[in-house]
């Protein structure tokens, strides 16, 4: 497999992902970050912090609803946490960079 071949899939991905995202967004108003808070009080990143537990216990146990595609779900929840993250801290650090050595180093914010 050549690089271009991966390079050009994973950008198909990328794309599919997005497309997913904004037709969600647009079909469901803002609600992943900006929810109606009718039952729950939590924070948007804390909703979305559950949702992800709900995706990740349905992979972990095998268990997926028919029609449902867990996996992309799970992606995207993983995209909005961290849209979610950025929005709400804009001026804060990378969340990984290398360090001083080249070495990959890990920040965790939120």
């Amino acid at each position: 497999m050549k690089n271009a071949d991966v390079a050009t899939a994973i950008a198909a991905t990328c794309e599919e992902i997005k497309q997913v995202l904004l037709e969600k967004n647009r079909a469901y108003g803002n609600s992943a970050l900006a929810p109606l808070r009718i039952f729950s009080h939590a924070d948007a990143l804390e909703q979305l912090n559950v949702r992800i537990d709900d995706k990740l216990s349905r992979i972990a146990r095998g268990r997926e609803y028919h029609g449902d595609d867990t996996e992309l779900d799970l992606i995207g929840y993983l995209l909005l946490r961290r849209v979610a993250r950025a929005l709400r801290q804009p001026a804060q650090a990378p969340l990984a960079r290398l360090g001083p050595g080249g070495e990959f180093t890990r920040e965790i914010h939120g």
